[in-house]
């Protein structure tokens, strides 16, 4: 069965009215909100007017989304930081504005979180021997996106509290 043609939204006013609402909800990227215009069956240039009126109503802000996207993945979902680099990076955020987000992730938090979830894996991993214990737990975390650098750091700590 053909699916209903969705009704193409050509006027700008109409499609800014529609993009405010979908940037009220949430934050967005620009990248989402243009995507989303182009859904609806915006011309190019429409779509550039609605995203720059975004902006200068302060809807569309791209640092506040960085900054929002990087502290929810980390506290929702435990992402560690080259993970949620890569999501910013997979929206189209700058470099930059990524960089500031990262920072906004608390040093000591994000230490805690790794330990925290390293502690959970291991008891979860029904493995003897110790070397493949190890490893199955550093590829969750670095799946995960935390650095190899600090789990190793981590993991090392545990091993001498053991001995």
């Amino acid at each position: 069965m053909d699916e209903p043609k969705k009704k193409r939204i050509t006027d700008v006013k109409t499609a800014l009215t529609k993009a405010e609402h979908y940037c009220a909800y949430q934050e967005r990227s620009q990248q989402e909100v243009r995507e989303k215009l182009y859904d609806m069956g915006m011309y190019p240039t429409g779509v550039e007017q609605v995203i720059t009126q975004l902006i200068i109503d302060n809807f569309l802000n791209e640092e506040r989304f960085a900054k929002a996207y990087a502290q929810g993945k980390f506290r929702m979902k435990s992402w560690g930081r080259n993970k949620i680099k890569q999501g910013l990076k997979l929206k189209r955020v700058p470099d930059k504005l990524i960089n500031k987000a990262l920072q906004t992730i608390d040093g000591d938090d994000y230490l805690h979180t790794l330990e925290d979830l390293l502690q959970k894996k291991q008891e979860q991993i029904q493995e003897n021997d110790a070397f493949k214990r190890r490893y199955k737990l550093v590829q969750y975390a670095l799946s995960r996106g935390f650095e190899s650098d600090l789990i190793n750091d981590i993991l090392r700590a545990k091993e001498l509290q053991k001995s």
